[in-house]
């Protein structure tokens, strides 16, 4: 959290929740795999459900991800976030595959597939 994510009622704005899910998506598909989805991806909808109101500290939320609904050229992104010990939120956003030369949706690659079977838990909602 940044002291700047705060809004003026004391508690973490709504719209920081949104960085917060991108840097852990980031983390997840970009940090780890150099050229697994560099062909692009985009976002195509997010849905967030705020639990409770958080203050800001120090100590980092954490973010537990998995991968749902994977498609011939999309997939959803499932979060689960938590302050200490508390469910504060979670979130889903769907990501489309995307060839931007052809400003056109492509197709997952056998590579991209095989890294978000690796993420998938099929007992999550």
């Amino acid at each position: 959290m940044r002291w700047s994510d705060m809004d003026a009622y004391g508690h973490v704005n709504n719209t920081a929740y949104l960085a917060y899910l991108e840097q852990a998506r980031v983390s997840m598909f970009f940090d780890r795999y150099d050229s697994s989805f560099s062909a692009g991806t985009v976002v195509s909808h997010h849905e967030i459900t705020y639990l409770r109101p958080v203050v800001y500290h120090p100590e980092p939320l954490r973010l537990e991800l998995w991968v749902a609904d994977v498609r011939a050229a999309s997939f959803r992104v499932c979060y689960e976030i938590f302050d200490g010990e508390t469910l504060v939120a979670t979130a889903s956003t769907n990501l489309v595959t995307f060839d931007f030369s052809t400003d056109r949706p492509r197709r997952l690659s056998t590579e991209e597939k095989a890294i978000l079977a690796g993420y998938t838990d099929e007992l999550a909602p």
